[in-house]
């Protein structure tokens, strides 16, 4: 009865937020689960939250199989002179682009998990499974509603719902997770604070939060007053955060240094998909009106976005800091295509930025599986003089690993990185401006020089690996299955999208 009157007559679509309610429920029922565990057996939650995820992946392929051209939405109110509430404003819809971002939003977070199997308290040793994945699947839940999300008040509910759980991930299981944990905190808060202030001058001159109602009163002649156009830009601050956009990218080395490798891995992919999806989202649908003016702004970011990031990664010894940067400098690829919409036609030029964001979650989270399985094993692998000779102690590790900076870096055989950079130079060379496309050139030939620098110390003829810094020998303990799942997984993906890229480059259209 309550829905009907919220939401007229028509009922809440479960179906469509059903991989919503499986993770919710799954995080729910893993805390629980750990009150009655023996840390014996809490290992099991592990596998217990790869088995809620894999069901949230099932129905979220369901929902892929079952999609037709018009958008399946829930949570609508009726517009005026409208009987048909599918016409209305609404709050929640599932069309391919939330469809995809939901997909990758899962996938990774299952390889997350995976990469987590051994991820103890470092200061007492205590198990933390149950904490850990339920927090892990708050955030998720928060994320796959976000990309989802039609309106900025449960756009903002979602952005907070994936942020509160990712600040105690970030201090679980090193010392050094609570500074970083705090500095996370207060910018996030920060950020949110400039948005939710942005989105407030943007309802007080449009009077709704709904995306639709907003362009739809922009798109009428409504007011093009200064107060909208600051409102429009603050609005889009925390979604710049999320995705480590200059300069609003001062927390990632820190926050991924002081974090667990895979919460790191996390924020790299998950949390950082979900911040494109409310920017692609806010730009595409609510400010649509105003893509000429956001297009100059969006352009500026994503060059000083790329270059920042890849000028900086040059002169890193940590391999943490160094995909902290890196990932810093894909994020300013992901951006370029936004740049051009006003030209280009709107679905090429997310197509090109969603591909590139679901090439760019195989090959990353590939490079942090690789490097927490070492880190697992070895102990020592966080400097780059660490991989130095990788190849002749550990081959089955090293090709991953050198396969995955090869597609960071889009060479050959690892073409799914250049295809996804084709796809963005091309989407810039077609809307313009021209000035953007040398500057993506000149920042990919900067990224050639520290993957392949991190490349050939894993060929170099002498090793680090081979002993402790004390220099006794370090055993090569069974890797647990998890853990190498975390590595075949991505590296088979990376090779199917090497050789066959076009599921990734056009699922979004």
């Amino acid at each position: 009865m309550f829905a009907a009157s919220a939401f007229g007559s028509a009922a809440i679509d479960y179906v469509a937020l059903l991989p919503v309610i499986l993770v919710a429920l799954g995080a729910l029922g893993i805390l629980v689960a750990d009150l009655f565990l023996s840390d014996e057996r809490k290992p099991l939650l592990n596998w217990a939250a790869c088995a809620v995820l894999v069901a949230a992946l099932a129905a979220e392929l369901g929902l892929w199989f079952s999609r037709t051209r018009q958008a399946r939405t829930t949570f609508c109110v009726p517009v005026p002179g409208h009987l048909n509430l599918t016409s209305g404003l609404c709050s929640y819809s599932v069309d391919s682009l939330s469809l995809t971002l939901q997909t990758v939003a899962i996938g990774g977070t299952i390889l997350v998990v995976l990469m987590s199997s051994r991820l103890r308290q470092q200061h007492s040793g205590h198990s933390v499974f149950g904490e850990y994945h339920f927090l892990i699947l708050c955030s998720l839940t928060g994320a796959l509603v976000m990309v989802a999300a039609r309106d900025f008040i449960t756009m903002t509910v979602a952005l907070e719902t994936l942020s509160l759980p990712a600040f105690a991930l970030v201090g679980f299981g090193r010392l050094a997770g609570g500074e970083a944990a705090l500095k996370f905190f207060l910018m996030s808060v920060t950020s949110t604070a400039v948005m939710l202030f942005g989105i407030s001058l943007v309802y007080g001159v449009t009077g709704s939060v709904y995306f639709n109602g907003i362009n739809a009163a922009l798109s009428n002649g409504g007011p093009r007053m200064p107060v909208l156009a600051v409102g429009i830009v603050l609005s889009l601050v925390g979604f710049a955060f999320k995705v480590s956009a200059v300069p609003f990218h001062f927390w990632i080395p820190e926050v991924y240094e002081g974090a667990p490798l895979p919460v790191a891995a996390y924020l790299s992919v998950v949390s950082k998909t979900a911040g494109f999806a409310g920017l692609i989202l806010s730009i595409e649908i609510a400010f649509s009106s105003y893509l000429s003016s956001v297009a100059t702004l969006i352009a500026v970011l994503a060059a000083l976005t790329m270059t920042v990031g890849n000028v900086v990664a040059l002169r890193q010894s940590s391999v943490v800091r160094l995909l902290a940067w890196s990932s810093i400098g894909q994020a300013g690829y992901v951006l370029v295509p936004l740049a051009v919409t006003s030209v280009l036609h709107s679905s090429e030029a997310i197509g090109a930025s969603v591909g590139y964001l679901v090439l760019y979650a195989v090959m990353n989270l590939g490079a942090f599986a690789t490097v927490n399985l070492l880190a697992v094993n070895e102990g020592s692998a966080h400097n780059l003089a660490d991989y130095r000779g990788l190849y002749r102690t550990r081959p089955r590790v090293a090709l991953p690993l050198g396969f995955f900076l090869l597609c960071l870096a889009g060479l050959p055989p690892g073409l799914m990185g250049l295809f996804a950079k084709v796809a963005v130079i091309r989407a810039v060379v077609d809307g313009g401006p021209l000035w953007l496309a040398v500057i993506v050139a000149v920042n990919i030939v900067i990224g050639l020089f520290y993957y392949l620098r991190w490349i050939g110390l894993l060929f170099a003829p002498s090793t680090t690996l081979a002993s402790s810094p004390a220099g006794a020998p370090i055993r090569w303990t069974r890797t647990p299955l998890a853990l190498r799942l975390a590595v075949l997984l991505p590296f088979l993906g990376a090779i199917v999208f090497s050789v066959y890229p076009d599921p990734a480059l056009w699922l979004a259209l």
